[in-house]
């Protein structure tokens, strides 16, 4: 078990209703790995409950740790960002903290935390959000780093910059445009207006919205479904398709065929797409190694 600083916690999950050790107040970040049906499976569990998970220097800089670590990490095939404070996922920036600083600092911080965002995006393997709570500002433009969003019925979301004097820096107005629409990402921005979970799913801005249970954790229980939906497809197989979606809607159409011909090419002499062909000609489920 690796402990590194004091920003959150990261793990990977083990078998079906195998303990896990509880969560520190504050921030650290735990790495671990165990076997079970869904190994594979890496959480990042954010637990900061006395500033409502909210993005400060020390938890920027442990997330960054954490995605290092799971870049490199072959066993990771899935990652599920998840809250261990009651009724918040993330509240944003922490703007106690960015009030001490001055302009200079700022600017600093904000660009670190776009490049945060940038790097839960570039992960190799499909990320999802679980939001069972408010995910506001920052905290909405994680999630929306994420390849999957689930939420909480009762979730709260939005970007609620421009009622604090500011706009959407860490990605928000780019992200959210792609997600749900022009139009709507404007006015959700302009109003700084705050949508529930059934209200994101219904425009796109969510996968799934699930009613909350006695837990407060039903988006978390169907970001595990979900991730165990992904677990048994072939891993390098998900990361080009992955890589293709991105790049491609990076540029025209034509450009996007021609990035999805070199990840289908790269993907051509696996083991795995050998075994997939295998298993369907003798009529079995597939056994895929990730190579």
């Amino acid at each position: 078990m690796l402990r590194l600083g004091r920003a959150g916690w990261l793990l990977l999950r083990g078998g079906g209703g195998a303990p896990r050790a509880a969560p520190r107040r504050g921030a650290e970040v735990l790495v671990g790995a165990a076997g079970g049906e869904r190994s594979g499976i890496a959480e990042i569990l954010m637990n900061r409950p006395h500033v409502r998970n909210s993005l400060g220097k020390v938890f920027v800089n442990e997330l960054f740790s954490a995605l290092e670590q799971l870049r490199f990490d072959e066993k990771v095939r899935v990652v599920v960002f998840k809250s261990e404070v009651k009724g918040v996922f993330c509240a944003g920036a922490d703007l106690k903290e960015r009030a001490k600083m001055d302009d200079e600092e700022v600017g600093y911080f904000v660009k670190r935390l776009r490049n945060l965002m940038d790097e839960i995006a570039a992960l190799p393997v499909p990320t999802i959000a679980a939001i069972d709570g408010y995910a506001l500002g920052g905290g909405l433009e994680l999630a929306l780093a994420c390849d999957l969003r689930v939420a909480a019925s009762s979730a709260k979301m939005g970007l609620i910059e421009a009622t604090r004097g500011l706009l959407p820096g860490a990605g928000g107005t780019q992200r959210l445009p792609r997600c749900v629409g022009i139009g709507l990402a404007k006015e959700l921005i302009f109003t700084g207006r705050q949508i529930d979970g059934e209200q994101a799913a219904s425009v796109g801005l969510v996968n799934h919205a699930v009613p909350q249970n006695s837990e407060g954790d039903a988006a978390y229980q169907r970001a595990l479904t979900l991730a165990e939906e992904i677990l048994p497809q072939a891993p390098f197989a998900v990361k080009m398709g992955k890589l293709a979606i991105n790049r491609g809607m990076e540029v025209d159409i034509a450009s996007g065929m021609a990035i999805e011909g070199m990840c289908y090419a790269q993907n051509i002499p696996t083991r795995d797409r050998q075994e997939g062909m295998a298993a369907f000609r003798e009529k079995r489920p597939p056994r895929f190694i990730g190579k």
